[in-house]
């Protein structure tokens, strides 16, 4: 059992493993990775394995723009021996009203001018990408061809096997029980196995983040709720990219072995912790995208099962320490998106421990936006 550590993570997802790798490499030593399970068993191992950058706020293009970057070349970096399965096959983002044709426009604009290669597409263009795609409703879409589909539980072993060689410890199947703090400083993390003495606390428990937060004192405005997923039978390949659409709450993607895998968010589910499946959402699912895209009926769901989604009221992240408690560090609230961020979430918290000139600037993602106000909503949220 570790008695003592320099750093220590909560949460072996995307985000702990990306964070303890940036900080390792920076020259940190002692840095203890605690997970109440397995690596990726949370929110990361549960999303829908998409990655985009096209988002209606500066700062998620910004993340998510510099993360699609570096994971196109994740296998070399990271020195990989196997292979994280990057497929660039992009996303198709459907407008059905004249409001989400205006919103996309804006969008496009802002992606442009931060050199994302997004563009508006025609409802012709738009159906010679998707073919079986139904354009009844549909006014347009955006597409971006560099967003895509990139496998969770290899990206994040990836990034583990890589601090792991540089010196990382993990501690799995550990469960965080109490944090002690002394003033404005963590002091102390209580496990299931022993304490841990703490010169720095990472809080990256995904949905479980505001658990940890409780554990030291610190009040946010964040929750988790219950975003459901299933999959279907593989079949030969026949749809190139994501297809999306916020105002019918859906997202399906062929992933690039066969199976389609699809999601859709719920307004009515209960702000808990929660991970089980329901039929409703099987029924809704099923309803939703065989309007979409109908040849999608014919076939057979193999599996469904659920994750969590931590929200922000802005549905952006929070990055960084709380006012009151200097040595507790942030990653949270990514409300869906963790997984697309990982490589910057990273290394702006790397950064900021190790007090070095950041790669870009977060500020305005600290947790006191809240009480302030200074909320930019993300209208790009299934």
């Amino acid at each position: 059992m570790i008695r003592t550590a320099d750093v220590v993570i909560i949460g072996a997802g995307i985000s702990g493993c990306s964070i303890a790798y940036n900080l390792a490499k920076k020259g940190v030593k002692n840095i203890v990775v605690i997970d109440k399970s397995y690596i990726s068993s949370g929110s990361t191992g549960r999303c829908g394995a998409g990655v985009r950058m096209q988002w209606g706020t500066e700062m998620n293009c910004k993340l998510a723009k510099q993360s699609i970057d570096f994971y196109e070349h994740a296998n070399d970096i990271l020195e990989y021996n196997r292979d994280v399965t990057f497929y660039q096959g992009g996303y198709l983002l459907l407008a059905t009203t004249e409001k989400e044709m205006d919103q996309f426009q804006k969008n496009v604009k802002l992606q442009n001018s931060l050199d994302i290669p997004s563009r508006m597409v025609s409802v012709k263009e738009a159906k010679e990408i998707v073919p079986h795609l139904n354009t009844d409703e549909l006014l347009g879409a955006a597409f971006c061809q560099k967003d895509g589909f990139l496998d969770p539980f290899l990206t994040t072993d990836a990034y583990y096997k890589a601090a792991k060689r540089l010196g990382v410890e993990f501690m799995t199947y550990t469960e965080v029980t109490g944090i002690k703090r002394e003033g404005n400083k963590v002091t102390e993390v209580i496990t299931d196995k022993g304490s841990i003495s703490a010169g720095s606390l990472v809080n990256a428990a995904g949905g479980y983040s505001q658990v940890v937060c409780d554990m030291v004192g610190v009040s946010t405005p964040i929750y988790s709720e219950r975003h459901q997923i299933l999959v279907t039978e593989p079949i030969e390949h026949v749809q190139e990219p994501m297809v999306m659409s916020f105002s019918k709450n859906i997202y399906c993607q062929q992933n690039p072995i066969g199976p389609f895998i699809m999601g859709r968010g719920d307004p009515s589910e209960p702000k808990d912790l929660r991970i089980t499946s329901s039929w409703q959402f099987l029924e809704e699912m099923a309803k939703i995208v065989t309007s979409i895209l109908p040849p999608v009926g014919n076939l057979r769901v193999i599996r469904q099962w659920a994750g969590l989604y931590n929200l922000t009221p802005d549905k952006q992240p929070v990055y960084g320490t709380a006012e009151g408690l200097d040595n507790f560090y942030m990653a949270i609230g990514f409300s869906g998106h963790g997984f697309m961020f990982g490589p910057l979430t990273g290394i702006v918290i790397a950064e900021m421990i190790t007090k070095s000139e950041p790669t870009i600037d977060v500020s305005l993602l600290g947790i006191d936006r809240f009480a302030k106000g200074n909320l930019i909503l993300e209208p790009s949220v299934v």
